[in-house]
């Protein structure tokens, strides 16, 4: 039986501002419901800034794209903002891929992403 780790999700607040550190495989199931949930109840809390980095997810498939698009939307619709941060590595090459990095800002550290806002 192959064990995958679970995604842990962590949340902090910086003035207005939401940060999103997801750690583990943004995968379709429990990790993309699990991402989607904890991101609306941040907008729903009514913060429209938010910050998601990637940097320590290890795999993001089109269902972990597909929460990420579904936010960013729904931020944009309240006219909020979401940023993602990604180095290199195979989730910033999927992002490349997917075209995701053109549609939603996506920076390389944290501090750039803030700076942004």
């Amino acid at each position: 039986m192959i064990e995958h780790n679970p995604m842990e999700i962590y949340v902090r607040e910086q003035g207005d501002i939401a940060i999103v550190d997801v750690h583990g495989r943004l995968a379709i199931g429990e990790p993309a419901e699990q991402l989607h949930d904890a991101l609306n109840a941040i907008v729903k809390r009514g913060v429209h800034k938010v910050v998601v980095i990637l940097n320590h997810v290890t795999q993001i498939d089109s269902s972990g794209i597909s929460t990420l698009v579904r936010v960013a939307i729904g931020l944009a619709r309240e006219k909020g903002s979401l940023h993602l941060v990604c180095g290199p590595g195979r989730v910033r090459d999927s992002l490349t891929v997917t075209r995701l990095v053109d549609a939603i800002p996506t920076f390389t550290t944290e501090a750039q992403a803030l700076d942004k806002f």
